[in-house]
């Protein structure tokens, strides 16, 4: 399976929505079926993984990435939500196993020079999240080595939860950030959790270039009318 090319992240869309899509909202039992009916509209396939201890969950693992690999083109983002003793060594697997971008949390802060270091020297992109309760200035003193910056508009690793009313606000501070930074790459501007139809155009207009889409695109009546909807956004 051909990888994505080096400029990848340069080379998202400017003038839409980002596509990126959650594999944890994939029909898991036939993932590799799944994933081809939903590629046409896919910029990013985002998988999360969790350890059952900074996040609730328990979710996903090195091996379903090499496995995403082998049957996808996409570029994949991997969003750690790991203990800070765990960190590095999850960095290397998920590196191993073929990742293209991966996001620590800001809360791993302990180890977050280590780990974008490491990033680096592994060639692969590297993004910061942060929880939908930790202030948004926090991440300028990483903003010009990141090329992802994730805003989580609810609380981390439960699903079906309402989008935090200041979600839109600390979008725009995220921005300015990122814009004052001094960076001369590209850094992309996310929101995941509450992503709803409803709250995409707040979204939106607050300044995501992406939203991390689960059952919005995978449950679609009509993914096609879905992912036009978006695109128009």
């Amino acid at each position: 399976m051909t990888t994505p090319s080096k400029t990848w992240i340069a080379d998202l869309p400017k003038d839409r929505l980002i596509a990126e899509f959650s594999v944890w909202s994939a029909d898991l039992v036939h993932l590799a079926d799944d994933l081809a009916r939903v590629d046409p509209h896919v910029d990013i396939l985002h998988i999360d993984v969790a350890d059952g201890h900074f996040a609730p969950a328990m979710l996903f693992f090195p091996d379903l990435v090499a496995g995403v690999r082998k049957v996808s083109s996409r570029p994949i983002h991997v969003h750690l939500m790991v203990a800070d003793s765990i960190l590095l060594s999850q960095i290397e697997q998920f590196a191993d196993a073929g990742s293209d971008l991966i996001s620590l949390h800001f809360e791993n802060e302990s180890v977050a020079a280590e780990a974008l270091d490491l990033l680096d020297r592994r060639g692969v992109a590297a993004g910061m999240v942060l929880k939908v309760d930790t202030p948004v200035e926090r991440v300028e003193k990483y903003a010009s080595r990141l090329r992802f910056v994730t805003l989580l508009g609810t609380a981390i690793g439960v699903k079906g939860q309402g989008l935090d009313e200041k979600a839109g606000a600390r979008l725009q501070q995220a921005k300015q950030i990122i814009g004052g930074c001094g960076a001369a790459h590209r850094i992309v501007l996310a929101a995941d959790g509450g992503i709803r139809e409803h709250t995409v155009p707040l979204l939106r207009q607050s300044g995501a270039e992406t939203v991390v889409l689960g059952s919005l695109a995978f449950n679609a009546p009509s993914l096609d009318e879905r992912m036009a909807w978006v695109r128009a956004l």
